[in-house]
């Protein structure tokens, strides 16, 4: 078994720099299949019992996961 996340969030900034990450990072060849769809998303963090607080000064950003394909064939 790889030493490797399961799973891997890449967060970037103009929605062409998300899509070409699994070219240039070569993440089919490191076993990585695209999760679901790239998509501009809102970010927020809890801390305990406070209220979530935007992060990333409440920009969206375009968010692409990528799974192992072993992961997602064991569910």
């Amino acid at each position: 078994m790889s030493n490797d996340p399961e799973r891997i969030t890449i967060l970037a900034s103009e929605f062409t720099a998300a899509a070409l990450e699994f070219h240039r990072g070569k993440m089919a060849e490191r076993g990585y299949r695209m999760e679901g769809t790239i998509t501009p998303r809102h970010f927020q963090m809890i801390e305990g019992h406070e209220s979530p607080k935007d992060i990333f000064d409440g920009q969206p950003l375009f968010a692409v996961t990528f799974v192992k394909r072993e992961a997602s064939q064991e569910s």
